[in-house]
Formats: C-alpha cells, structure tokens, sequence
C-alpha cells in the first residue's frame, strides 16, 4: 500500500475510514484506533484521546517499529493501543494496516461468551472464514498484545474479549469492509435469536464455502 499511496494520501484515507467507523457506530467517542504501513520502519496511527469525527490528517503521528513516536503535532502522542499495532506489524508482514474498533453487536457476542456465528450466512466464511476471539487483557497493555499474537497469525479478524474487535489487511478499506461484515453478521445473528433457534447450514456447505474463501473467489 506504501508503494502505491503517499503518505499524504495515507493521511487522508485513515480519515476518511475513521469518520466512517464512528458514524456507522463501530466507535464511539475517542475508542478505536487505526494504523498504516509507510515502509518496513515507519507506521502512520491516530492519536491518543482524540474524538474520532474531530481527526483531521495532521494529527495523526508516526512511529518506529517498537511503537515509539517520531514524528507528530506537538501535543500528539500515539494510541495507547500502539503495542497491538506493532505486534500485528510483527508477525503479519504481508499486513498493511490495522483497524481496531468496538462494534457493539460483535462485541457483545464476546461479553457471553458465545462464539463468533459462522455457520450461518454464506458471506461469513467466503469472505471472513474463522473470527477467533482471544482471551481477555487488559486494555493499554502488553499483554493485550500478547493475546492477540497467536490469532492474528492465521487470521484476520480478531475479536478482542470484552473489547471490540481488530482487522487487518492489505488496504485499509478491506480493513473496513472486514470490519462492517463482522458487525453485520453479528448483528443478524442477534436478531435471528430473537426470532428463534438459529438453523446451521449443513456441513457439506460450510466445507465448500470455506474452499471458496480460501481460493479468494469473493
């Protein structure tokens, strides 16, 4: 994405998403926070406490790959998240951006302890496959990074026990589109409940529909 974006387009585009993440209700307030890839050293990310439709492209600070802050708008100081952003950086080089939200629905799945739906609707395995959930940490701490080590490896959507969820992706907007179909299926999944007894699809066709994903037909 660094190759084919400058950094000012960059800027532009994490406020853009963010914006959008706050009016869809996938944030509130000043939760959430968003990185970008600049090159192998470097990483574009939101600021800390900052109400998300107040962000604006030059608050937005650059870090080292251990999180500290290089560059940025005096006042600024990076994410208190920053650590789960490099730890993604770390173990995901094919990762250009990072995306971590609090959609309600999908979070609330976590707070009771059920698992994320994917047995349900077509699209979730298709185009997401597997959401694990990683066990609870402490937000603004090394250990949340620590959980979320294992999962982000094989995935690239986490949910974040009782803390929301985080996306990762090549671009920032596949972040995003990640991110709204976890809370959508979410969502669904709440008011299929409230109807009823969810019905599984068979699994002949969750196995085909996992193959359909993994071959990146979507």
């Amino acid at each position: 994405m660094s190759r084919q974006m400058s950094e000012t387009q960059l800027r532009e585009e994490i406020v853009r998403v963010t914006h959008i993440m706050a009016k869809q209700r996938l944030a509130r307030s000043s939760d959430g926070n968003i990185s970008v890839r600049l090159d192998d050293d470097c990483f574009l990310i939101t600021p800390r406490s900052m109400y998300k439709m107040s962000l604006q492209p030059e608050d937005l600070v650059i870090v080292d790959a251990e999180g500290q802050m290089v560059e940025g708008r005096e006042g600024m100081r990076p994410t208190s998240e920053t650590a789960m952003h490099m730890e993604v950086y770390r173990q995901r080089p094919d990762v250009n951006a990072v995306l971590h939200a609090h959609p309600p629905y999908a979070t609330a799945l976590t707070i009771v302890g059920i698992p994320f739906p994917t047995e349900y609707l077509p699209e979730v395995l298709i185009a997401l496959g597997p959401v694990p959930t990683a066990p609870y940490a402490r937000p603004q701490t090394v250990a949340l990074a620590e959980s979320i080590r294992e999962p982000i490896r094989e995935h690239n959507n986490v949910l974040l026990s009782h803390h929301g969820s985080i996306s990762v992706a090549r671009t920032l907007e596949k972040a995003l589109i990640n991110l709204e179909r976890i809370e959508h299926t979410a969502y669904t999944y709440f008011l299929t409940r409230s109807l009823g007894d969810p019905i599984p699809l068979p699994d002949e066709e969750l196995t085909g529909l996992a193959e359909v994903g993994a071959a990146g037909d979507y």
